[in-house]
């Protein structure tokens, strides 16, 4: 595999991003979503991350968006704003690739530059060892297991949980402004 480039993405990576989630919405665990949404919607979530200040980026190799990942709020109480949960999602011809480390390795860093102080992980399946363990060598712990939280693929699947500091996470109070979670 040539180089990957990561990046912002661009009202352009549209196309790629909805059929990259497309794909893992109808083959994977990685999300709890059971029908792909169109462009039109996936540009209005995009939108509405980048309208917080959120980093949403891309992975490009050879002029090809092969993946991509955001962080969003963790939750939209006001104490919450320093906290986000990322999301990863690879393309069918990138996995096991190193697009993904790349992707997750790029957000902490934007994420950082922000000030914020936590970063946890919602990981669709217990066994889902790629992302548990993608997730385990950037510095996320394990925190829980939520047993038969979603329904997919005629089978119930849990949910991991994984967090990683930012910044220090809660040894002192933030110094940053964090997030805007107005708007949502």
């Amino acid at each position: 595999m040539s180089s990957v480039t990561i990046r912002p993405s661009t009202d352009a990576d549209l196309e790629a991003i909805t059929a990259i989630y497309g794909w893992n919405v109808l083959n994977g665990l990685g999300t709890f979503e059971e029908v792909p949404p169109d462009e039109a919607e996936m540009a209005r979530r995009r939108a509405a991350f980048l309208a917080k200040g959120l980093p949403y980026l891309v992975a490009e190799q050879d002029g090809v968006v092969v993946g991509y990942a955001y962080a969003g709020p963790f939750r939209l109480r006001a104490a919450y704003r320093y906290t986000v949960e990322d999301s990863v999602y690879v393309g069918p011809d990138a996995v096991g690739k190193g697009v993904g480390k790349a992707l997750l390795s790029a957000l902490i860093e934007a994420c950082e530059a922000m000030g914020l102080r936590q970063m946890c992980a919602v990981i669709g399946d217990s066994g889902n060892a790629a992302s548990i363990g993608l997730h385990a060598a950037l510095g996320f712990e394990k925190q829980g297991v939520f047993p038969a939280m979603g329904y997919k693929f005629g089978r119930w699947v849990d949910l991991v949980w994984m967090q990683r500091a930012l910044n220090g996470g809660g040894g002192a109070p933030p110094d940053a402004p964090g997030m805007t979670l107005s708007g949502v």
